[in-house]
């Protein structure tokens, strides 16, 4: 019985640093934001201007990837589409027409 209440003090104490050390660390934190504000507001300004400048340079890559990656992987389908488009045809053209 004595040791569960040891135990149990253990680790209400535990709680109680844990606490402790995370409001500090919260305080902290606000703290160290609060001073480092014009920095992070500057870094926004500058990855702004970046952007602006290598925005359209990554869309311009960015869509060749797409449209080379799109033509290989569309060039080996080119004859079943064929074949698919002749069977098409073929059934197409042996129908009877539809009756109004």
């Amino acid at each position: 019985m004595g040791a569960g209440v040891v135990l149990a003090g253990l680790a209400l104490t535990a709680v109680a640093v844990f606490v402790t050390i995370a409001a500090v660390a919260i305080v902290f934190k606000i703290l160290l934001r609060l001073v480092l504000l014009p920095l992070l507001l500057l870094k926004w300004i500058v990855m702004g201007a970046v952007m602006l400048i290598v925005g359209p340079i990554l869309f311009v890559v960015g869509l060749a990837a797409f449209l080379a990656v799109g033509i290989a992987l569309f060039v080996p389908l080119v004859p079943f589409l064929v074949v698919g488009g002749l069977v098409w045809l073929l059934v197409r053209s042996s129908r009877p027409a539809a009756v109004a």
